[in-house]
């Protein structure tokens, strides 16, 4: 009897977005009997550590990204960061050279990782940004990326073809791609459920420090004199969860999938970062929403604009936040799940043969 084929999943850590999304692909390979290895460093992989703890996995380097306090400084910090990025991919490659020559790994589902692909084996990347956005350098960066992508055998971009009605907008869809580009629906870990509703507000924590924390101790200062209740979900995985409160508000350092789930089901708004991984599972859920985007990543920025200009949630800058503003999200529709299946089967078939999809 044939062994099943091994895919390594790895996820960028940059924040928990690109982790969690990795999460409805794990458990589709593993239905469709494909062996997996978990591949990333920090939070990300701890997270998939707890959610999959049956499954082996491996650290990977890590990029060290962090955000400036200053959100104006964030793209000369990334431009900055680039010989360094280039040395992480290196030492990627060679993680992955080891496994492909020992025969551990059958194909690659690399989210945002630039170095983990082979040419021996499948290798497919997950992005939702064909371009990149960073303002009046936008152009060279998304050509940049695109030149990255066309390494692999195939790009999944988690979203829908339609150039209207989907959830990335310009980010994921591209003109005339010079790259072969399938879209593979939009990724959830989350499925809708009527509950009794139990927080006012549910403030979903994410991404790079210091903006977590920046971000949580103004809604902390916001919320101190609220009347309603609420719960923040801090982001910060650890190896246990710590739970505390303080008179009207909840605090956790973090919940698994199927817990925040419930969390979200159970909560009239949620705040959160315009995270694109956030806005698929709010999405999935068809929720209220208020947005924060991280100051000076463009692409959050973008997204918040985009959901606000479509009369779907609205959003402010981080510094400019009150509880006041929540009572806008009255006058919007809310995030809806944009209709899509994904024939996973046929997506896999992928990994069977070197040909690209």
């Amino acid at each position: 009897m044939p062994k099943n084929k091994t895919i390594l999943v790895a996820p960028l850590h940059w924040g928990l977005g690109h982790a969690t999304r990795c999460i409805p692909i794990i458990r589709e390979l593993l239905k469709n009997d494909f062996d997996v290895i978990l591949a990333s460093d920090g939070a990300a992989l701890l997270l998939l550590q707890k959610e999959f703890p049956q499954l082996q996995s491996l650290e990977l380097p890590s990029y060290n990204i962090k955000y400036p306090k200053k959100g104006e400084f964030f793209k000369m910090k990334i431009f900055l960061k680039l010989p360094a990025i280039q040395k992480t991919m290196a030492e990627e490659k060679k993680i992955i050279k080891k496994l492909v020559a020992a025969n551990k790994i059958d194909g690659i589902v690399s989210d945002n990782r630039f170095g983990v692909r082979h040419k021996a084996i499948p290798s497919v990347f997950i992005t939702h940004q064909l371009n990149v956005l960073t303002g009046n350098t936008t152009y060279f960066t998304s050509k940049m990326h695109q030149k990255i992508i066309k390494k692999f055998d195939a790009c999944w971009v988690p979203d829908v073809k339609d150039r209207v009605l989907n959830l990335s907008g310009d980010l994921g869809h591209l003109k005339k791609p010079d790259f072969p580009v399938t879209y593979i629906g939009i990724l959830s870990r989350m499925e809708k459920e009527k509950l009794p509703k139990k927080y006012d507000i549910l403030a979903v924590l994410s991404g790079p420090e210091p903006q977590r924390t920046l971000l949580e101790e103004k809604l902390l200062e916001e919320f101190k004199n609220s009347r309603k209740k609420i719960l923040i979900v801090q982001g910060i995985v650890e190896k246990e969860q710590k739970w505390t409160e303080n008179s009207n508000i909840e605090i956790v350092n973090f919940m698994q999938s199927k817990e925040l789930e419930k969390a979200i089901n159970e909560s009239e708004i949620v705040v959160s970062r315009s995270g694109y991984t956030t806005i698929m599972d709010l999405a999935a859920l068809g929720k209220k929403a208020f947005f924060i985007p991280t100051p000076g990543q463009y692409e959050q920025e973008y997204l918040a604009k985009r959901l606000k200009n479509l009369g779907i949630a609205p959003s402010c800058k981080q510094h400019t936040f009150s509880e006041e503003k929540l009572n806008s999200t009255t006058l919007y529709k809310g995030l809806q799940s944009v209709k899509s299946e994904t024939n996973f089967e046929e997506l896999f078939g992928f990994f069977q043969s070197k040909g690209k999809l």
